[in-house]
């Protein structure tokens, strides 16, 4: 089974273009369901039915794994059953009734305007270092880029002269952002002042590098965005804060629900849906707090 495995991780990777990230997700949750299946004594994947994968989904739940966990391993072993069967390796696929746990609809955390002001407000745009991060700053809130996106950004996907950036999402798929002007001044003097001063490799594509001349990563960027939270006093941030307070502004103000998915790089629309339910509460204290009939007299 672990041989198929590894048939199934190049696949995903060669065919179908999925991410490190992801592919290190399926390959870790697909390792433990193997690792349960010879604990199991069974050793093919012939001997595999139904019920052994109910099985698996079951111990999941009495381990305490999260809704969101079991549903995303049901979605890798329905993903792996079929790769098995379209390879011929599987004549009937043992996962095609496999339930999945229902997920609670969770709305992501947002900041308001005003704090997304006192945010990019802390770096010190006086030193190398804070203007880089204001820089950084202003193109997440400007662009919704998610974290891996914006870390790896190279010079090349600039365009700052005609307002836009090129990233790869999900997939490797490459997609355009606007940028404000904001973000566009603070990405130049960036350009300009810091990253000559931080680069030690006359060649390095990366746009956003660390104090070693090096392309940033993603726990980089997130413990300096941490470190200017705590400064806010905003108590509760995630690496996706800026990019979910994004999509949820440009909605409040009108923006196209179509538009912001193409922003955001998300491939179904219902994903990029979630945010109305922010933006509803949001009209409904404006109507509750400026309509004349809205309260009781």
């Amino acid at each position: 089974m672990r041989v198929l495995l590894e048939r199934f991780i190049h696949y995903l990777a060669v065919e179908r273009g999925l991410s490190d990230n992801t592919l290190s997700s399926y390959l870790s949750d697909l390792e433990q369901f193997i690792t349960f299946l010879e604990e199991e004594n069974i050793n093919s994947v012939h001997a595999l039915n139904n019920q052994h994968l109910i099985e698996y989904i079951l111990l999941l739940k009495s381990n305490g794994k999260a809704p969101t966990t079991i549903s995303r391993n049901r979605a890798a072993i329905k993903t792996f059953m079929k790769f098995l069967v379209n390879e011929g390796i599987l004549e009937n696929n043992p996962s095609e009734n496999l339930q999945s746990p229902k997920l609670s609809r969770k709305l992501p955390m947002t900041l308001t305007m005003e704090q997304v002001d006192n945010l990019l407000q802390r770096p010190r745009i006086k030193t190398t270092i804070g203007l880089r991060d204001r820089a950084m700053l202003e193109v997440l809130y400007a662009s919704g880029l998610r974290v891996t996106e914006l870390v790896s950004l190279d010079l090349g996907d600039m365009e700052l002269n005609k307002g836009f950036i090129r990233c790869y999402g999900k997939g490797s798929k490459e997609r355009i952002v606007p940028l404000g002007s904001m973000a566009i001044f603070f990405v130049t003097q960036y350009l300009e002042q810091s990253r000559v001063k931080l680069i030690k490799k006359p060649g390095e594509k990366a746009v956003f590098v660390n104090n070693m001349g090096n392309r940033l990563t993603r726990q980089g960027l997130w413990k300096i965005l941490k470190k200017y939270a705590r400064a806010a006093g905003i108590s509760e941030i995630t690496p996706h804060t800026l990019r979910h307070s994004f999509a949820t502004h440009l909605l409040e103000n009108g923006a196209d629900l179509r538009a912001v998915q193409e922003m955001l790089g998300h491939a179904d629309i219902s994903t990029t849906q979630i945010y109305t339910h922010l933006t509803n509460s949001h009209l409904r204290k404006v109507y509750d707090s400026t309509h004349p009939r809205a309260k009781n007299t």
